[in-house]
């Protein structure tokens, strides 16, 4: 959520970056309504508990013969401020509803406009090309017996699959080379629930325009995360932290679920795009102003791990249009896939600034001792899509796959993974 002192005297800011995330501006005056009306609401119940509150010191003082008129204009006094306080909680109500259309206000240097806007930020290695005829991520994963997606489609429907014997374990060792990253990186990792409240949810952002693509359980009213981010918002939430000796930085391993209601014939081939996933996930916790430091910390990391794998990528700044609610900046970093001859998305990191953590109450002491809204960040270090990249990029012409260096020792020293006939 916005801050709403920024909305009441800054409303023309929040109006560009709707207008640059291609949002209705409209939505920002109706937020503005909506929080003179909360605020003329707050007002007058005020007024009525002070009349009220002064009234009933009148009673206290008033000799016995006043006393029944005094007692009788008292109940009419606690029915108005009654009144007042319903319309109150209505007017907060409205608001909410409001203001939870709005993006986060989105960094000065996001280019404007939808996902075909971005800019390329750096490039590392090659467009990868062979001369001999690369097989796609799924011709090598089934004839290496990596995973069974024909399986997973029979147990469980399409968008399903299974990761078999070399693919389980090279899964593993991605996410055992991410897990030794960040902990040199001074992240605490944690297991986290894959089922959070409505109220988290909700406060991470993931409940507005895409809230399609989040499975439900109705009977228990929890929600399937797609990402361990949720969970890790909600981790302090209704807190107050310390960040004095520095940042809180957390990496979450869990398993993921995403409907992918939008996505429908899209990479309907494959592990690319899925129901179901394992992912690790940073969160940091920081000072507002630490924000964009922290942001090129996650970023810088996420380069070591593709670095490590002996990827193809690029990195790009994510146009404003593509962001998502919650974030202010994002930068995605793409890997360069053979057989399609594109980059495609393995990896992002997010600068939510204090907009999760307005709504989730995760606040620090500042230097004059009031407290004041956390920034919150994200970023994946490794998740099973990267299986894709790797197996594609480190073909070679007899079908075998060349395991890259760092994977090696959490694979018994695998080096090369063959066909099996």
């Amino acid at each position: 959520m916005i801050d709403p002192q920024l909305l009441r005297e800054q409303p023309d800011l929040v109006k560009a970056s709707q207008e640059r995330r291609g949002d209705p501006v409209s939505y920002v005056d109706e937020a503005l309504e909506a929080e003179s009306a909360r605020r003329s609401a707050i007002t007058e119940f005020e007024r009525l508990r002070a009349e009220q509150n002064a009234h009933g010191k009148l009673v206290g003082a008033a000799a016995k013969e006043d006393r029944g008129a005094l007692i009788e204009q008292g109940k009419a006094l606690a029915g108005g401020v009654k009144q007042a306080q319903t319309r109150v909680t209505e007017a907060e109500a409205a608001f909410d509803a409001s203001v939870s259309r709005l993006g986060n206000i989105v960094h000065p240097d996001v280019p404007a406009g939808d996902e075909a806007n971005f800019i390329t930020l750096s490039t590392h290695g090659e467009e990868r090309s062979f001369d001999f005829e690369p097989k796609d991520h799924v011709e090598l994963g089934e004839s290496l017996r990596a995973f069974d997606i024909a399986r997973g489609a029979k147990v469980a429907g399409s968008r399903f699959y299974y990761l078999t014997g070399i693919g389980m374990r090279l899964e593993l060792a991605l996410m055992l080379l991410g897990l030794e990253q960040v902990l040199a990186d001074g992240f605490t990792p944690l297991t986290t629930p894959t089922l959070v409240r409505p109220e988290i949810m909700r406060g991470t952002g993931f409940l507005g325009e895409h809230a399609d693509e989040v499975y439900r359980l109705p009977a228990d009213d929890l929600y399937l995360t797609g990402t361990s981010e949720v969970a890790l918002a909600g981790f302090h939430a209704d807190e107050i932290v310390d960040l004095e000796q520095g940042a809180l930085r957390y990496a979450g391993w869990s398993t993921c679920y995403r409907r992918e209601a939008g996505s429908a014939g899209r990479d309907t081939r494959g592990i690319l795009r899925v129901h179901q996933f394992n992912k690790l996930e940073m969160f940091s916790y920081v000072k507002p102003e630490d924000a964009e430091a922290e942001h090129e910390r996650m970023r810088a990391l996420q380069e070591r791990m593709l670095q490590a794998c002996e990827l193809d990528y690029r990195v790009i700044d994510v146009a404003a249009g593509d962001l998502g609610s919650s974030a202010a900046r994002k930068f995605d970093i793409e890997a360069w896939i053979p057989s399609q001859q594109q980059y495609r998305e393995l990896t992002s990191t997010s600068n939510c600034t204090t907009f999760q953590a307005r709504r989730l109450g995760t606040r620090y002491r500042t230097e004059t001792g009031r407290t004041a809204p956390v920034a919150t960040l994200n970023g994946t270090a490794a998740t099973t899509r990267w299986l894709v990249a790797i197996l594609e990029t480190h073909q070679q012409p007899d079908g075998s796959v060349r395991v890259p260096e760092a994977l090696r020792p959490h694979l018994g020293g695998i080096s090369t993974i063959e066909p099996v006939a």
